[in-house]
């Protein structure tokens, strides 16, 4: 699938949206070893979520902002104007290869306005609605559940009737939610799992059908980019060549870009079909014993190694150059690299706060899922920020992260909690709002014709 401009919803508001969400803070991670308690069972909470708790380090504690207030992004685009014509309802979308525009720019509180991003992905349904604030954004409202959409599509190539009905109960919420707060525009997305499944697009003309939600399902190489725009802002300062990857539950994609300046320039990118889900699915059951899971867990290692494997000889005379200027930079974006920084923070819950932006020694990492890798899921069950719904997944994610960092082997790992649903708000505010957004509309450009290039 090409890539196109994005889909837009027109949508019909009432009532004042409520202020909700917290500001991303910037945290280095601190080096040692990871411990994990027992004693609690606790599931990370998706992107943009309220979380509690406090983050536990040696000698001290780090205690997180106690007040409510809107979670503000990274990003360059200006406030956008209102509509001066009523809207039509969500179920009037746009074909996925056209945007419209609503309404007429101008008019008092522009600010008011809202703009949303759905991703539904592999295991995830991901809703995010933001309003443009000055040079950033402000998050109003989010939400996420767990929905496994791609559960046994290794086995069948289809989408179950289980997973349909849970994905359909999940975006009836988001539906709701689009309806209720003062949204703009909107842009729906599908990933892997709808673009493997035979079922896919059917699945989505049901989702139109019933909830008014138009799902556009984007290619690998549009969803390589949205997570690019979403979140380059959290590397480590540098230049030369640097690598972000996102771990999702289909599908794994690395891109390697440039920094230049505020314009991340994409240099080379790839996506391997391997997933937390999907590679999970295709190793079988863990076994009963320690050395049966930790067979397994090098066979899982084994495969996404394969597959990175003519990625890695494409990307050596980067790497070697990238070594010379400086240390490698690396950025990671997944419930992976999120959970397991929680783990090395030794969160009694997650805490997107403690999470987004933190940067963590890379053998940290690695000897948290050496430790995972090895224990059964029960023990795992058992651990602060894994919990139930990510127990069985987090050993395969822990294989794929790994092999990313046996490809790029920098000492130090960038965590991101925000990935594909900001990139679609900065394209979003890009391309709908009047006036000069010069800076986020060059970036995604650049970014667009590096990844057509490719």
């Amino acid at each position: 699938m090409a890539d196109h401009d994005p889909p837009v919803a027109k949508v019909e508001v009432s009532g004042t949206a409520k202020v909700t969400g917290r500001p991303s803070r910037r945290r280095k991670g601190r080096r040692g070893k990871a411990k994990a308690s027992a004693s609690s069972q606790s599931s990370p909470q998706p992107s943009g979520t309220k979380a509690k708790g406090k983050a536990r380090t040696k000698g001290s504690a780090t205690k997180p902002e106690a007040a409510k207030a809107p979670r503000v992004e990274k990003t360059a685009a200006p406030p956008a104007q209102a509509p001066t014509q009523p809207v039509r309802p969500v179920s009037s979308m746009a074909a996925p290869s056209m945007a419209v525009p609503v309404g007429q720019p101008g008019g008092q509180g522009s600010g008011r306005q809202a703009y949303a991003a759905i991703d539904l992905g592999t295991n995830n349904c991901r809703l995010l609605i933001a309003r443009p604030s000055g040079e950033n954004f402000t998050v109003i409202d989010a939400f996420s559940r767990v929905v496994r959409l791609g559960e046994g599509i290794a086995q069948s190539g289809r989408l179950s009737d289980a997973a349909m009905e849970r994905t359909l109960a999940a975006l009836r919420v988001c539906a709701d939610k689009l309806m209720r707060r003062n949204v703009y525009l909107a842009r729906s997305v599908a990933t892997e799992a709808c673009r493997r499944a035979t079922n896919g697009p059917e699945f989505i003309e049901r989702v139109r059908e019933e909830t008014g939600i138009h799902l556009d399902i984007i290619s690998a190489r549009e969803e390589a980019r949205l997570a690019v725009l979403g979140c380059h802002v959290l590397l480590e300062d540098g230049f030369g060549p640097a690598m972000i990857f996102d771990i999702g539950g289909g599908s794994t994609e690395l891109v390697l870009i440039e920094s230049t300046g505020t314009v991340p320039r994409i240099l080379d990118w790839q996506s391997v079909p391997w997933g937390v889900v999907s590679l999970t699915e295709s190793c079988g059951p863990e076994g009963t014993t320690q050395a049966e899971r930790l067979e397994r867990y090098r066979h899982m290692h084994s495969l996404v190694a394969e597959s990175f494997s003519a990625f890695s000889k494409r990307v050596g005379p980067a790497r070697e150059s990238a070594s010379q200027e400086g240390p490698l930079r690396l950025l990671g974006t997944s419930g992976t690299v999120t959970t397991l920084a929680s783990l090395h923070l030794e969160l009694p819950q997650y805490d997107r706060r403690m999470v987004d932006g933190l940067i963590v020694p890379a053998e940290s990492m690695r000897g948290i899922s050496t430790r995972l890798s090895s224990m059964a899921i029960e023990e795992r069950r058992e651990l602060n920020c894994i919990g139930r719904e990510r127990a069985d997944l987090v050993v395969a994610g822990c294989a794929i992260l790994e092999a990313i960092l046996d490809l790029w082997p920098a000492a130090r790992l960038g965590v991101a909690d925000r990935g594909i649903r900001e990139g679609i708000l900065r394209s979003l505010i890009a391309s709908h709002s009047p006036g000069p957004a010069t800076g986020i509309r060059n970036m995604t450009d650049t970014i667009r014709n590096a990844v057509h290039a490719r």
